[in-house]
């Protein structure tokens, strides 16, 4: 039975949200525009005695830092309002809320904006990635209400598992850490351009290219065995419902396809030749995998995962 009460509270949150980030999206662009004006530069020792240049930005001005803390504020009050559309909508089914792709995208999406929180309050130098955290966010969040939107009620029966916690919560876990690994590379392919460093615009405030490679590096590092116990236990509960462990479901095959790409991006950054602007295309590729496999796979292509949009 479905508590139609908490179902629309459950959607008034996620129109309130959508609102709440578009807001703090503008506040991060106006940290931008009125925050650092320059770069600081310092002379380190490079091998061989050489002497190197690095260049880092300077500070925020006050008036920058001001915006920079207003926007980190209104990420967090969406993210709750965010985490209260799961909420109300679980309450409202009596169920885990993500049992269909409307549900599971949501959560993927909140997973990425709170992990960029959490890296914004730790490091607040990275608060000037929000804009390219906010802005897929909030576009996601509407592509998600007006294509993916599904009336709260109960799941199929197959999806009645214990497995739907342990699978799928692991699956939106790992989904949203590689995201924002994936941003962080593509500013970091941005960042590290010849003369990039180089004039007061926008690719000269973010943050340098080795902070941006470690978000990007430690990020999936932690979702990388996330996303491995997604797999196995996907496979677990494979063989309990359809008596195989694998079958190559075409679900089945890109998740483990992403799997193999974020396996090779983390070797790659131990590798010789590889570290660097190859690596960050490898994380890149990963992320368009795993867009590929919520959207492409779920939507277009037909397997054993097609009744529940999910992993």
């Amino acid at each position: 039975m479905t508590d139609s009460s908490l179902a629309e509270l459950s959607d008034s949150l996620f129109s309130v949200s959508v609102a709440l980030y578009s807001v703090a999206l503008l506040a991060f662009c106006a940290q931008l525009a009125f925050g650092r004006r320059t770069t600081r530069a310092r002379e380190l020792v490079g091998a061989g005695g050489a002497t190197v240049v690095e260049k880092t930005p300077a500070p925020d001005s006050a008036r920058g830092n001001r915006w920079g803390i207003a926007a980190l504020a209104l990420t967090v009050l969406g993210a709750l309002t965010h985490t209260g559309v799961l909420v109300a909508r679980g309450m409202a089914t009596d169920r885990l809320p993500w049992g269909n792709m409307y549900e599971f995208a949501t959560a993927v999406v909140l997973v990425a904006v709170v992990a960029y929180v959490v890296l914004a309050v730790r490091s607040p130098n990275l608060r000037h990635i929000g804009v390219f955290v906010l802005g897929p966010a909030v576009l996601a969040l509407v592509a998600i209400g007006l294509g993916l939107y599904t009336e709260a009620g109960p799941v199929v029966a197959a999806l009645r598992s214990s497995w739907l916690a342990i699978h799928v919560s692991t699956a939106i876990l790992g989904f949203g850490i590689f995201m924002v690994s994936g941003i962080a590379s593509v500013l970091y392919l941005v960042r590290a351009r010849p003369g990039a460093d180089e004039g007061s615009g926008i690719v000269a405030r973010l943050p340098s290219t080795a902070a941006l490679d470690r978000v990007a590096h430690r990020t999936a590092v932690l979702g990388f065995p996330i996303w491995t116990f997604a797999v196995i236990a996907g496979a677990i509960w494979a063989e309990a419902a359809w008596g195989r462990f694998w079958g190559w479901d075409p679900k089945e095959t890109w998740s483990f396809v992403a799997w193999v790409v974020y396996a090779a991006y983390l070797h790659a950054r131990t590798t010789a030749g590889w570290r660097g602007r190859p690596a960050a295309w490898v994380n890149v590729v990963g992320m368009a995998v795993m867009i590929f496999n919520l959207t492409f796979v779920n939507l277009v292509s037909s397997g054993l995962h097609s009744y529940a949009g999910v992993e």
